[in-house]
Order: C-alpha cells, then structure tokens, then sequence
C-alpha cells in the first residue's frame, strides 16, 4: 500500500522544501521551545479524561485500526522501523522498549535519553520527506495538527497525537496498545505508582505547609508552572500533591493550561518558599537578568537557600525516562529542605 516509485520519490524531493515538520512544544508535555509555541498549545492539558482510543484488532491480523488524533489509522500489528516526530513523546517508546529508527534533533539532546538513541538516525527540526523515505519506516508517529501530514501518509501509515490529551500515564498506555508492548506499558505504570508510594509520605513530611514554585526566566519576563507541562509539575503538584503558592495555583494549574507567563515585578506574588528553576531554552535571554535582580535576591526561597537547578534540556520533558530521572533529583532536594 505505501510501495513508492521513483517518479513519486522525485517529486517528494521537489515538494519537500514546502514540508515544514516541527516538534510541539512542552513540556511539556512536554513543553513548547519558544514562546509561541507555548501559547499555541495552551488549549491542551494533560488532565482532560482520556477518549476510549486504542488499538483494535482487523481482518487483515497483520494490521490493527488504532484511534489517533487523525482519525481510526490502520497500522501494522507490532511496527518495526517507526520514525518519531514529537520530540517530546521519543521517551514514551524508549521506557516500552521501543526504539524509534528516526528521531527529532531535540530527543537527541535530551540527557535522559543518552546511550539509547545509539544507532538511531537525527532527522534534525525539519525533517524532509526524502530523509524519511530513505528510513523505509512502516509507521510515523507526529502531532496532530502538523504540517504536511498529507504527504507523510503517502509514506507510512501516520498516527498524530493530540498533545497534552492524556496524562503520561494514559499516554504510556496507549503507546503500548500502538506498538504491541501492552505488557511493558503496564509494567512501567505499576513500577512507577510503586515508587511515588514510597516516596510521596517521606516527600510531604518533609515539606509539610511549604508551598513549591516552577520559575523559568525568558525573554520577555518569567514563566509559572503547573502540573502538566513538564519540568517536574507532573511529580511535585499531581503525585506529591504539594501545594503552589495561591496565584501560581489560580493561574497555571486551576486553569488548567500548565503554565502562566508573568513580569519580573510580579514574581514575589508567584513563588513559594521552595523553588524549582532554570534558565530557558527556548530564546537567547540571559537567565542572570532575573537571577541577579534584587528581586529575585530578595525572595524568602532564595534566602533560605529553597531553590533548586533544574535541566533545560532534560527537564522540559514530561514522558516515562525524563520523569523518572527527574523524580529522583527533584525528591532528593525536597528531602533535603528543613
């Protein structure tokens, strides 16, 4: 079905300057790597209940029907050669057991991710339709909503994820059903829920009433956190169940979008007295114009030493490694509070 001839090959490489493929943004969840790209996607949250998709069996019994962003896709039963082009979602598949032939340039930045991409070929941000082809992928999985996704399914079937549906949980799951590794997707979700037994009790003893802030400076101001746009928000507000400081939970979380974008001065009605901070990775801003202001010097977390580095370019990712490498870092300095 998705045989292509060469006079169809030669007109990809015509077309393939109009292709425009990027990664969505968040964190967050991902997260977005600009600040349009933030904003574009602040009408999807990890906490809407997930829709009955999955995958299901067809008469072909090589192939499934799988109930995507775009649609009911027919896909190969258990895919071998997927190309990947969400960025955010690469650790989904790596935490199953899945390696994805062809990846984003921003998956293979991601620190968590070191060691097992090993072999898997960098389509960089915009990927063209010949350096897909060249992959021979019986799958491509993207973001629905992304440009030419019309020319990509004349290549392989095309699974688009609406991002920032399903919590990572969810998400995990489905992935499971998508790539025939139900099993390990239950497995990673049990092991997981094991962990976060152990160490929410320890975590929220330690903290007690303090209230926990997510700062991220950028180029026109600060951007607040919540529970489901990456950068630990999953670990510290939906399995710790800490508290954010009142304006910061109005804004970022009970709004459901997962984050809120405010002005220097007004940072002092947005932290708490623990904050979890980096610089952003998305602009060229100079992360020290906030960090060396009186008004960052002057907050009570700061004081007390309560602020805590995360990774720009690990942390931003909210899917099965990152989190699972976060949640250590970001239990270990909560325990360390006093």
């Amino acid at each position: 079905m998705y045989k292509v001839t060469k006079l169809y090959l030669i007109l990809v490489v015509i077309l393939g300057a109009a292709l425009l493929l990027s990664a969505c943004g968040q964190s967050g969840g991902g997260s977005a790597s600009s600040g349009a790209e933030l904003k574009s996607s602040s009408s999807t949250t990890a906490e809407t209940a997930p829709s009955s998709s999955g995958a299901e069996s067809s008469d072909t019994g090589d192939t499934v029907i799988f109930q995507a962003g775009n649609g009911d896709i027919e896909v190969p039963k258990n895919p071998q050669r997927i190309v990947d082009l969400t960025n955010f979602y690469t650790g989904y598949f790596l935490a199953i057991g899945v390696t994805p032939v062809g990846v984003l340039e921003g998956a293979t930045e991601n620190p968590y991710f070191q060691d097992q991409l090993d072999g898997v070929a960098n389509l960089g941000n915009e990927p063209s339709p010949e350096n897909i082809l060249q992959l021979n992928p019986d799958l491509i999985v993207t973001f629905n909503g992304t440009e030419g996704i019309d020319k990509l399914e004349q290549i392989a079937p095309v699974v688009a994820i609406d991002y920032g549906k399903k919590n990572y949980k969810d998400q995990v799951l489905d992935f499971g059903k998508l790539t025939g590794k139900e099993k390990e997707a239950q497995e990673w979700v049990d092991q997981w829920e094991l962990k976060i037994s152990e160490l929410k009790p320890k975590v929220q003893a330690a903290v007690g009433n303090k209230t926990v802030s997510i700062i991220n400076p950028y180029a026109k101001g600060l951007y607040v956190f919540g529970h489901n746009y990456g950068r630990g928000g999953e670990i510290i507000y939906s399995e710790f169940g800490l508290k954010a400081p009142p304006e910061a939970q109005k804004a970022a979380i009970d709004s459901g979008t997962g984050w809120a974008s405010i002005s220097l001065e007004k940072l002092p009605e947005f932290t708490g007295d623990i904050i979890f901070t980096c610089a952003w990775s998305g602009d060229t801003s100079d992360p020290k114009v906030v960090y060396d202001s009186a008004i960052w010097k002057g907050l009570p977390a700061v004081i007390a030493g309560h602020v805590f580095q995360l990774n720009p370019k690990g942390d931003t990712y909210n899917d099965p490694v990152s989190l699972e490498a976060q949640l250590q870092f970001i239990s270990d300095s909560l325990l360390s509070v006093k």
